[in-house]
Formats: structure tokens, sequence, C-alpha cells
């Protein structure tokens, strides 16, 4: 799970992105900055209700989410975009990739979030570059959390996992076969080590990894790192040094 000092590479113009923030100046603002980053900013809103018709109506590939809306919380939103795995999202048809961007950094806020199906965090404090690169990384399938936040979301997963008990159920479909390097990227995956970082560790480059995680995703059949952490840990990928 990548921390924000992860860069590298351009999103290009075909990035749809819709901006969710009660705050006018703030949303123009990001807006403007992701219009001049390459993304093609689709649409804008301003509560829960704005958000939900502007989504279903755009059909974005990347929402930027703030949970403290003055009709509701995004939370609501991130529930009407993500669909059961594997399934098209109710709203937009196609798989969403939703970072949260508030002044929030409570506990509870993070978690209700991340179970909720978002793809990352990030405070209101960081830098606008700081932003645009998140958005630029969520793009790529990163999960991109401001520092600390990585540390609150592994926690949680890892006691979701021991409260689901045994791994492997009778009658549950195979896991499909990653080869020895994909494991030990996996394995790197599930203790929170950004993509460099594992690079570091397993004394490749920082593409090596990127591309067995593109693989490793693909043979899953899922969308994201936060959604690939959640099965590493959940198998029991986090327990192995």
């Amino acid at each position: 799970m990548d921390h924000t000092d992860d860069t590298g590479g351009a999103a290009g113009g075909t990035t749809r992105v819709v901006v969710v923030d009660d705050h006018p100046l703030w949303r123009e603002a990001l807006s403007r900055d992701l219009g001049e980053a390459g993304f093609a900013v689709v649409g804008t809103a301003g509560s829960v209700a704005q958000a939900l018709r502007v989504l279903a109506a755009t059909r974005p590939d990347l929402v930027v989410l703030d949970l403290g809306l003055p009709d509701g919380s995004g939370v609501e939103v991130i529930r009407a975009l993500v669909g059961s795995a594997g399934s098209p999202h109710p709203l937009t048809g196609a798989p969403v990739s939703i970072l949260i961007v508030s002044a929030s950094g409570e506990q509870t806020d993070v978690l209700d979030a991340v179970r909720a199906g978002a793809s990352g965090y990030l405070l209101k404090s960081a830098r606008p570059e700081e932003l645009v690169d998140a958005v630029r990384r969520t793009a790529r399938g990163t999960a991109v959390f401001t520092a600390g936040l990585a540390a609150l979301v592994l926690g949680d997963m890892a006691r979701a996992a021991r409260d689901q008990g045994p791994r492997s159920e009778a009658g549950s479909p195979p896991t499909p076969r990653l080869t020895p390097r994909e494991i030990e990227v996996l394995r790197l995956v599930a203790k929170g080590l950004s993509s460099r970082d594992a690079a570091r560790r397993l004394g490749v480059s920082h593409r090596t990894v990127q591309n067995h995680v593109h693989n490793v995703l693909a043979k899953l059949q899922l969308r994201n790192r936060v959604e690939l952490t959640r099965f590493a840990v959940r198998e029991g990928y986090d327990d192995a040094s």
C-alpha cells in the first residue's frame, strides 16, 4: 500500500474525473489543477444528492470525494458507486476508483470510507502537487494514503481477516496460480510496503514490481491495491517474513 512519496508517470487526458466537495473555491481550484495536469474533469458536485446525479450522467473513471457534505456523508456516495465483486457499479456501469480527500483524519472516518470501498485517503492539508499526484496514482490503481493512515487500514484488514476464521472453505473457487516472484511481491504488499520499497527489498526495479502487481491483480480479478491488500491479509500472506 503506497504512501504519498511514490511518484512517476502521467495518467493522460483519458482519465475522466468528478470532484465532489462542498467548498466551491477548493473544488474549483482542484478541478483546475487536475485539468492542467491532463485529466478530463467531467463534472463537479457539492452534495450527496448532486454527486449521485452527476456521477450517473458522466460515468467517470475516478472520483475525488470529500466526506463532510451538507446533506450526508461521502460514504453514502461510495456505497452507491461500489458494486459487488466483479459486478458493474450501479451508478456508472463500470469500475470507479474513489480517492477520499478530507479534512478529517479520524480513525472512524478513515476506516468507514475504506470499508465502504474507497481506493485511498488523503488529508486536505496535502500540497496541491501532492493532491494531483495522488489522483494520478489512484488512476493507475495504486492505493494512496496520507502517511500514518496506511498502517491503520492494514491493522483493520488484519483484524477483519482474523474475525472471518479459516482462510479456505469447502467449495470455494481455487486461487489462480501465482509465480514465486508474484507471491513475494504479494507478501510485501500485505506488509504495507510501497512499490519502491518492495523493489529495494527484492533487488529489482520499481517498474518490475509494478508489472508484477498488475499481473497479480489481473490473475485474481481485483481492481486495485486496496483489494489486493485485503486478499493478501485474508489469505495470510502477511504472516510470513
